[in-house]
């Protein structure tokens, strides 16, 4: 029985996909066969993971981007080029677009600021979850302070007149993430960019703003 058929196991022991099972459920069977893994290097696991993204199967995916993660201390540019792979071919929804972009490819972004170039070409991307992912994935690094190579307002103007609700919400949430760290900043923004900023990006932006400022902007 290889990798992908040990995880396919473990799975159908609870249940899975007949019955609902949680996410934490997936992610300790994530963990359990991860160790049994017996060459681990990234090569390898990646190879592995692209494996279980093109079943095209939810717990699949959890799984692969756990393991893409896990090897995070072997990411280097050339990383982007899979990841990139797998987000343009494999991420079709919010849920897996946040999963992976809050963990594997924001850890590489972390790591490497200068990629973020590179992510910017999504921003025209057909589907919605793609154009997402270029706000999400700052939201990784804003959070570890391993963003100073990255300006995160060129991506929120770049997609400030996007009319899908998810990819508002996506830099709303990026720019809420970058006011717990640069209030003023973000602030100077919004109050600039009211009359054009979607009003469920705008609400997001500010939520986390002290509730005298979030009356004034929202008086705008």
């Amino acid at each position: 029985m290889n990798i992908v058929e040990t995880v396919r196991y473990h799975l159908s022991e609870i249940g899975y996909p007949k019955s609902n099972i949680k996410t934490g459920q997936v992610r300790a069977i994530s963990a359990q066969t991860f160790k049994t893994i017996e060459n681990k290097d990234i090569s390898n696991v990646l190879a592995l993971c692209t494996q279980l993204l093109e079943s095209k199967d939810w717990a699949l995916g959890v799984i692969a981007y756990d393991w893409a993660f896990r090897v995070k201390k072997q990411y280097s540019k050339e990383t982007f080029y899979v990841f990139e792979n797998w987000l343009t071919n494999y991420v079709t929804d919010w849920n897996d677009c946040d999963d992976f972009c809050t963990h594997g490819f924001g850890e590489l972004i972390s790591q490497y600021n200068e990629l973020f170039d590179m992510a910017l070409k999504w921003i025209n991307h057909p589907n919605f979850a793609v154009r997402r992912a270029a706000a999400v994935i700052l939201i990784y690094p804003i959070n570890k302070d391993k963003y100073s190579g990255i300006n995160p307002l060129k991506v929120a103007d770049l997609l400030i007149k996007d009319d899908h609700d998810l990819v508002q919400k996506g830099y709303g949430w990026m720019l809420k993430v970058l006011s717990q760290k640069e209030p003023q900043l973000v602030i100077n923004y919004v109050n600039s960019k009211h009359k054009i900023m979607p009003r469920v990006a705008f609400r997001y932006a500010i939520e986390k703003l002290d509730s005298q400022t979030k009356l004034d902007l929202m008086s705008l």
